[in-house]
């Protein structure tokens, strides 16, 4: 087989893992949530609380992924998250029990770091020992692809089929992506020699690098999960705008997918942190536009400007990982996932709080907008009193093999 096409197969198998396990098991709650509030009995405070649960089972995964080091490992635990997507998919419309349904989105939340973070690990290990570009911009398309997916079978099913039945048949898609996303992707053989091989030795970064770059990303978390965990509630709350949460969150996803290889180049051009400071400032005017200009046009400008920037912050962050740290990127990535994960734990119970005080999502939205602010801001001090050469001047060094 010529070596441009395994590259193909490798990149698409990371590309359908992330469908099938943040697509579907994690994100197909987002557009459904509302179906599920007015047919199901669930709350809003419930219905904040179950993100919350969610996004706890992937920091557990975050904190699994970052404690193992041996490849086969991390490649059969990978292989367990597919399997665990799907069932967890399924079973949310086996049961109408809160308490079930908690558990449930705990465990679609520790399956999908195995798309987030294993996929993205074992994809770029295999990249870099073939000699191939270490960037994650294609594979991360798979979440802007999965939260597409999601939304239009979602909006597609809602109005012929209960919420029940539309978790099934969402399941079976997953068993369909389940296919390519384990068949594609070679399990590694070699773990031993894979320090030898790696193109870069590890970046010593500073302490105030890693607490300024922590602080950022955790404030980029807040922005990103509240915006993207209730973005159909809320645009199904603005006046006139009823029925159009499901295409807000399909423009959301279309938007995401190209977003972080487009990102990719810019920040080999201009350099890793100036470009993740631009993506996070243009995204502030995106999650507030919706309450600032109402109207239908206006919300879907926003979510798809969210959805490029939000992809960009994420493929920007976890390929920086594995540039700085080569022979472990698991190192910096899991750092950054539990910054991450720690605010998505956090921020979906307080988002609804809010909600349910004030009546609607505004509240919701200046919070993330306000947030995501104060870590564009943390970057800008960073870059200036401790820049890292990441990007334009390693470009040339890093291997560029095409196939």
């Amino acid at each position: 087989m010529p070596p441009s096409l395994d590259r193909a197969k490798v990149i698409a198998a990371g590309v359908f893992s992330l469908i099938l396990t943040v697509g579907i098991a994690r994100f197909a709650y987002t557009p459904l949530l509302p179906t599920m509030i007015e047919d199901a009995g669930l709350s809003h405070f419930w219905g904040g609380w179950l993100a919350t649960i969610n996004y706890v089972g992937y920091l557990g995964g975050a904190l699994l992924s970052m404690s193992i080091k041996d490849l086969a490992v991390k490649d059969r635990l990978y292989r367990l998250g597919l399997i665990m997507a799907i069932a967890t998919t399924a079973a949310m419309g086996l049961t109408d029990n809160i308490w079930l349904w908690a558990i449930l989105r705990f465990l679609s939340g520790l399956s999908s770091a195995a798309g987030m973070l294993l996929a993205s690990g074992l994809v770029m290990h295999w990249l870099m020992r073939h000699g191939y570009r270490a960037e994650l911009g294609v594979h991360f398309a798979g979440l802007g692809l999965g939260i597409a997916l999601a939304a239009i079978t979602v909006w597609g099913m809602e109005q012929m089929l209960p919420w029940d039945t539309q978790w099934l048949i969402l399941a079976a898609i997953g068993l369909a992506l389940l296919i390519p996303a384990w068949g594609w992707l070679p399990s590694p053989k070699h773990t031993a020699a894979t320090a030898k091989t790696q193109p870069h030795s590890a970046t010593q970064l500073s302490p105030f690098f890693m607490r300024m770059f922590l602080a950022a990303y955790f404030f980029a978390g807040i922005g990103y999960v509240i915006t993207a965990t209730f973005i159909v509630a809320i645009v199904e709350d603005l006046p006139g705008l009823k029925g159009q949460g499901p295409l807000a969150f399909l423009i959301l996803g279309l938007a995401a997918a190209p977003a972080g290889a487009l990102w990719d180049l810019s920040a080999r051009r201009f350099g890793y942190v100036p470009t993740l400071i631009l993506a996070m400032f243009l995204q502030v005017p995106a999650i507030i536009m919706p309450i600032l200009i109402p109207g239908l046009v206006s919300v879907l400008l926003s979510t798809m400007l969210f959805g490029a920037t939000f992809m960009g912050v994420v493929s920007l962050v976890l390929t920086m990982g594995g540039l700085l740290y080569p022979a472990q990127p698991a190192k910096l990535m899991g750092k950054m996932t539990l910054s991450y994960g720690t605010a998505q734990i956090l921020a979906p119970a307080l988002a609804a709080q809010l909600a349910a005080i004030s009546g609607n999502y505004n509240a919701s939205l200046y919070l993330p907008a306000a947030s995501v602010a104060l870590g564009g801001v943390l970057l800008v001090i960073l870059q200036i009193k401790n820049p890292i050469s990441l990007g334009h001047s390693t470009a040339d060094k890093e291997p560029v093999r095409t196939g």
